[in-house]
């Protein structure tokens, strides 16, 4: 990734969208820290984690939007990826705890000690280092994905059985990590976390640390995601996204392409699970329900399909009202709501909300040029030039 080729996939949009996440990743952990607890300007702590947690749904929109909107890729298990993230990170953190649990065991979580385990499980070794858990966070998810996808591709599965053959994926994870006996604490899942690198994961600098770095995550994962659709590459994912069968026919590998942007888009996923975790404080399989991978597709949908910024800020604008639907009276009828809004979104603006912008702004420049240009021909009419 040169930076002739970061600047070149970049247009107005990307960087306004990419200067307000920065700005809010600087401002933000600041006013926390540093402006007295009461000021106007002082965002306060809870606060924090709630955009934070924001910002990691951005990034997992933005992973589904690459497949999606630019290959033709619908997954409605996406969330599988985002949970293994999760619980990656999650067994770092627990593993962190040692002593300071409920039983006071050095090495095996709580959970274990109830449960009565003489052992830790051995696929949990490793986890007590950060750089281990770090790398597991994009293997794991990685991994899955380019399983996943070689079988299906290889297969030629497309539309609407891909879809649905994802989120068989994403249900039997969730089964398999309901039961206790797979040592991943069952439905309770992880939880009580201490520490993350030493710092208090509770304390407020460590909160807008997390913050601010999911606002980098989210910076790096869209300059990635341009990086691509603006390339080479990205033409071709088009081309297979609109017209599968006349690309394979053109001599290329078609499933090789499909299983690169997705496995790419499942290590996004995972890393927005791990900063996802220590800022709100658990994880269990409730990650891995269909409907949460549903719900992600919406937000891509909403903010508009294809457009990168948009996916981000329709995560950003859909959980932003999901929060403030759910703690009123409106909170029993916000799914009806939320498929209200898919609903209306499918039939009014079919491109989103920034790709209806982005369609309305390129009209209303070319009837500019328009007028322009013949603005410009009735004045040759109307004052020609002088003989010489």
């Amino acid at each position: 990734m040169t930076p002739h080729m970061l600047t070149r996939s970049l247009d107005r949009s990307a960087t306004i969208f990419l200067a307000v996440v920065a700005a809010c990743g600087i401002l933000i952990p600041l006013s926390n820290l540093l402006l007295p607890a009461g000021s106007f300007l002082q965002v306060p702590t809870y606060l924090v984690a709630l955009w934070g947690k924001y910002v990691c749904y951005a990034i997992l929109a933005l992973a589904i939007d690459l497949i999606w909107g630019y290959c033709g890729i619908l997954s409605l298990g996406h969330g599988a990826f985002f949970a293994l993230g999760g619980y990656a990170m999650g067994m770092y953190l627990m593993r962190q705890i040692g002593s300071r649990g409920v039983y006071g065991n050095p090495v095996l979580p709580d959970f274990m000690v109830f449960l009565n385990y003489s052992k830790l499980p051995w696929y949990w070794y490793g986890f007590d280092m950060f750089w281990f858990a770090a790398l597991m966070v994009l293997v794991v998810p990685g991994l899955l994905a380019f399983c996943f996808g070689w079988l299906a591709f290889r297969s030629r599965v497309t539309g609407v059985y891909l879809s649905i053959i994802t989120q068989a994926m994403t249900y039997a994870l969730l089964l398999a990590f309901f039961r206790n006996d797979f040592g991943f604490g069952g439905n309770n899942g992880l939880t009580d976390f201490k520490d993350i690198l030493g710092f208090n994961v509770q304390a407020e600098g460590t909160r807008a640390a997390l913050f601010a770095l999911s606002c980098l995550a989210l910076i790096l994962g869209f300059l990635i995601c341009r990086s691509i659709v603006s390339s080479k590459l990205g033409k071709v994912l088009i081309a297979v996204r609109d017209a599968e069968s006349r690309t394979r026919f053109l001599g290329y590998r078609v499933e090789s392409y499909k299983l690169f942007v997705f496995t790419v888009s499942a290590c996004m996923a995972g890393v927005a699970g791990a900063l996802y975790v220590p800022q709100v404080g658990i994880i269990n399989p409730s990650e891995f329900a269909p409907g949460n991978s549903i719900e992600a597709v919406i937000w891509v949908a909403v903010g508009g399909r294809g457009t990168l910024v948009g996916a981000a800020l329709g995560a950003i604008v859909v959980n932003y009202a999901k929060t403030f639907f759910t703690s009123g009276v409106l909170a029993p009828y916000w799914l009806f709501m939320l498929g209200a809004l898919f609903i209306l979104v499918t039939l009014l603006l079919p491109k989103g909300i920034v790709g209806t912008f982005n369609a309305w702004w390129d009209s209303l420049k070319e009837k500019r040029a328009a007028a322009s240009v013949s603005a410009a021909a009735e004045d040759g009419v109307t004052q020609p030039k002088m003989a010489e």
